[in-house]
């Protein structure tokens, strides 16, 4: 009997790598990408490394550490679905997109926060949420923003009348907030991550 080797393309190897480093949040080792690609030399995972550098799937720091790129861990964009009427779909490559480049305009600045109580269920935002907060701009009228309002932190819409400021909750439960004596804006909500059957 005669066994056929597993013939590997560049994106399956991306994604084996960009797999291993989501589960340890690190880069395998030479010796662990052996065994990832089902391989016995060194050499071999080095072309790969090389053809992945090459392709832009994988990047090196400064000081030569090796890092999957976001397009590495991109997903396909295959199209658009109607939430309307049903209506026939065909699947077709649009894109590749990274949901961090998506979701995130400047990632310096940005960062993520769980979601407690429901004040803002009608603006979509449900408690377990996660939410991409940026950091450094000043907020317009109606903007969701994180702030603490006389000590107290809170994520509300940002209302602005004149020279006076609220904070409002999407939830009629909850009364408007009118700042005494501070208010610090710490950054302005510009996502909302949900994740079904958690």
């Amino acid at each position: 009997m005669v066994f056929m080797k597993k013939k590997r393309t560049i994106d399956g190897v991306a994604k084996i790598i960009a797999s291993f480093f989501r589960k340890h949040r690190r880069m395998p080792t030479y010796s662990e990408m052996e065994t990832l690609l089902g391989v016995r030399s060194k050499s071999v995972v080095h072309f790969w490394v090389q053809k992945l550098l090459r392709q832009g799937l994988l990047d090196k720091d400064e000081h030569g550490f090796l890092h999957p790129t976001n397009r590495s861990t991109a997903l396909p964009l295959l199209g658009s679905i109607q939430a309307g009427f049903p209506s026939p779909a065909e699947e077709e490559l649009c894109d590749i997109l990274s949901l961090d480049e998506y979701l995130v305009a400047r990632p310096e600045a940005s960062f993520l926060l769980r979601v407690t109580g429901d004040s803002m269920i009608e603006a979509g935002i449900m408690e377990g949420d996660l939410v991409i907060v940026e950091r450094g701009r000043d907020p317009n009228n109606g903007d969701i923003v994180l702030a603490e309002v006389d000590g107290e932190w809170t994520m509300k819409y940002f209302l602005r009348k004149g020279n006076k400021v609220s904070l409002q909750a999407a939830n009629p439960r909850y009364r408007r907030i009118i700042p005494q004596s501070e208010l610090r804006i710490a950054g302005i909500v510009t996502a909302v991550i949900r994740k079904y059957n958690r």
